[in-house]
């Protein structure tokens, strides 16, 4: 009898093809599933460790895996104590009490056949092995790993193998309850995470509306929404609905923004150019000022020009430099000129200052009113002639010179007004006028006396006595005479 059993390498054991790769979740990429691995001898041991998960392609709201349940039993690498191939080259597989023909083998002894329908049950541990790390790595789809648990469980009490079926639907079983558990807590923390990722994008979105809307620091907000176009690049797990909606949000802020931005730098660039076109004007008033030599004035207005210039605001910048340079040099011209001739001035009011030092020095010496009131007047006017002629002298030295010729010429004034005080017809008619009034009083007193008359007498006295003292008054101001 010849075998007609399919290949084991091209027929999967439960008469199903191998799983294909799965498609993640939206935020795990896909992961390919393994192929069968060979088994040219016996069945190794099992594996030492799941495979490592692929990377996120971002960060779920939680990374952990629900811890699942799974039996990871050791299977039996020795078929003989599952089934036997009789004399006739039925292949049996015993399960309890019960043994199920499985397949015939005619392509040698029964050892050989034996051993080829126990490398069929390893190949499908293998396909089991594979969907349990998958679960427990928390990588693939969970349904799609329950649906093929499910299938090979289905195919396993028809299954052409040979070894502890039990034990292998045992874990089948468990994969599929494990499978509901993980499609659980990944439908959780999808949620989670959507709703996080929902979160920070409408954070962001509102952020970028405030400085679309009122914000003037346009470098360090252009930089900062540069930066969370960054971040929303990197924030996944949205519906298309709702990223859409949050998406114009942020686009519509960033265009404002650059409205707003672009016509402040326009207004900028026209505000430059009319601020070049008067700092223009002021350099060519100044350059036209430059050469005047009527400095009091022309410097007053270089300093209203500067002021002009100041409130001109900022030309642009590859020519406001090159505007203040032609504008301050027509100011040195100016500047120096005036500085020339104020050092020259300078020398002049020196010498000036000497030849008044020297006039007063004069008048000290020789206006004397004591010595003769008419030459001292003569001689402090010739003095006084010459000093003004001399002109301007330094400020600071003014002062004590102007002081110094007013105390020579108030000496000349007071002897005049003393003189004039004792020659004044006037004040000496006044004189005599209050000793005739005194005359008469006393005469008067001696009357009213010879009558009786005391206190008449008394009162005229006081009187006469009154005028006595004006009278002496008016004598002493001009003079004993």
């Amino acid at each position: 009898m010849t075998d007609t059993t399919p290949d084991p390498s091209t027929v999967n054991p439960a008469g199903v093809t191998a799983e294909q790769p799965v498609t993640e979740p939206e935020v795990t990429p896909p992961v390919e599933s393994p192929a069968p691995r060979p088994r040219p001898g016996p069945r190794p041991g099992p594996r030492p460790g799941p495979r490592p998960a692929p990377a996120p392609s971002a960060p779920p709201a939680s990374t952990a895996v629900p811890h699942v349940d799974l039996p990871h039993g050791v299977m039996a690498t020795d078929p003989t104590k599952f089934g036997h191939v009789d004399a006739d080259g039925a292949v049996w597989l015993t399960v309890g009490d019960i043994n199920r023909q499985v397949g015939s083998w005619q392509a040698g002894s029964p050892d050989e056949g034996l051993a080829h329908f126990g490398r069929r049950f390893d190949d499908m541990a293998t396909e089991v092995e594979i969907l349990e790390e998958r679960l427990a790595a928390g990588t693939g789809d969970p349904r799609k790993t329950k649906t093929a648990a499910i299938t090979l469980r289905d195919a396993l009490p028809t299954a052409a193998v040979v070894g502890d079926v039990p034990a292998l639907a045992a874990r089948l079983e468990a994969i599929i309850d494990g499978a509901d558990t993980v499609a659980e807590f990944r439908n959780r923390e999808r949620t989670e995470a959507r709703a996080a990722a929902t979160a920070r994008k409408e954070a962001l979105a509102a952020e970028a509306e405030q400085i679309g809307a009122d914000s003037t620091q346009w470098k360090a907000s252009g930089d900062r929404l540069r930066a969370i176009l960054e971040e929303w690049k990197s924030i996944k797990g949205l519906d298309r609905k709702t990223d859409d909606v949050l998406w114009k949000r942020y686009a519509k802020a960033r265009d404002t923004f650059n409205r707003r931005r672009g016509a402040h730098f326009a207004e900028m660039d026209r505000e430059r150019a009319g601020a070049k076109a008067r700092k223009e004007e002021l350099i060519a008033a100044a350059e036209e000022l430059s050469t005047s030599t009527d400095w009091g004035p022309t410097a007053g207005r270089f300093r209203e020009l500067l002021a002009e210039w100041k409130a001109a605001g900022r030309a642009p910048r590859d020519t406001d430099d090159a505007l203040w340079e032609r504008f301050k040099a027509a100011q040195d011209v100016f500047f120096a000129a005036r500085n020339a001739a104020a050092s020259e001035r300078d020398d002049e009011f020196e010498a000036n200052a000497a030849a008044k030092r020297e006039l007063l020095a004069q008048a000290e010496r020789t206006v004397d009113p004591d010595k003769g009131l008419d030459a001292a007047r003569a001689a402090f006017r010739d003095i006084r002639e010459r000093w003004d002629a001399v002109g301007k002298v330094p400020r600071d030295q003014m002062q004590a010179l102007e002081k110094g010729i007013r105390a020579v010429e108030k000496r000349v004034r007071d002897a005049e007004e003393s003189h004039w005080q004792r020659t004044d017809p006037e004040v000496i008619a006044r004189a005599e006028q209050f000793g005739s009034r005194v005359a008469q009083l006393e005469e008067q007193a001696e009357k009213a006396a010879a009558r009786g008359r005391d206190k008449e007498a008394a009162e005229l006295r006081a009187q006469a006595q009154q005028w006595r003292e004006w009278a002496e008054a008016a004598k002493s101001a001009v003079g004993d005479r």
